[in-house]
């Protein structure tokens, strides 16, 4: 089986989404690397408050509640999208 690609996780410190994100990212296995948004102004004018946000490349999959259910449908649009 391919690996699932290193998605980016945007958030902010002290953000309880972005740390409950981190969490279920963890458990479903994910690989993913953090930018913080903070101090950069034009991640702060793109993603606003719709923190966290998962993206692969410039492309966003998800913002907001990264519950383990939307994360794990990702997983599975991620692994289909790999065998195409």
């Amino acid at each position: 089986m391919t690996p699932l690609p290193t998605l980016t996780l945007y958030h902010r410190p002290g953000c309880h989404l972005c740390e409950q994100a981190q969490t279920h990212l963890d458990e479903l296995g994910f690989a993913y690397q953090l930018h913080d948004i903070s101090g950069d102004a034009a991640l702060t004018a793109r993603h606003g408050d719709h923190i966290p946000v998962l993206a692969l490349g410039d492309r966003v999959l998800l913002r907001g509640v990264l519950s383990r259910s939307r994360l794990s449908t990702l997983k599975l649009r991620l692994l289909r999208e790999q065998e195409a």
